[in-house]
């Protein structure tokens, strides 16, 4: 019985079919366009194929390592272990919650209210801590925006 899949079987199958073709006439290759569908196809389907999972647990229940686990698949441990320790649904939580902290922006929205800490400290001439400081006696206010994503900024407004 195989154990991949028949996406990525089918996907290995062109990309094998297109890598004889090329070494059958080097000089006119299949074309570039669809030597990298191929390929990048074949990797997509393998990433999500189960054969791995069932490999890992295949492994495991026999007792070896997460190191050795790691060492085949090319990751570290931690790594390994967070993409196939535990149920399907908590490996299928913990991919859910990387996925949602991925598609965040990575820069802060420049449209928040006031400034910034760090902002207000170069402002007044003080360090951030020196800022908070002032806003925890009540002397500068200050806010925490939160974003829908559910990112929080603290806001500082130094001029009222």
């Amino acid at each position: 019985m195989p154990f991949l899949s028949d996406e990525s079987r089918l996907w290995l199958a062109r990309v094998a079919e297109l890598d004889a073709a090329a070494a059958a006439s080097p000089q006119s290759p299949p074309p570039a366009l669809d030597r990298i569908r191929a390929v990048r196809m074949l990797a997509s389907e393998l990433e999500k194929d189960a054969a791995t999972l069932h490999a890992v647990r295949e492994a495991r229940a026999s007792g070896i390592t997460w190191e050795d686990i790691s060492g085949a698949a090319g990751l570290g441990a931690a790594a390994a272990k967070w993409r196939w320790h535990g149920t399907d649904a908590e490996i299928l939580e913990r991919h859910e919650a990387g996925r949602k902290r991925s598609a965040r922006p990575s820069s802060v929205p420049t449209d928040l209210p006031g400034m910034s800490v760090s902002e207000a400290a170069v402002k007044l001439g003080v360090s951030a801590q020196a800022v908070y400081l002032r806003v925890s006696r009540g002397l500068l206010r200050a806010e925490t925006v939160t974003l829908p994503d559910g990112r929080t900024y603290k806001r500082v407004f130094p001029d009222e």
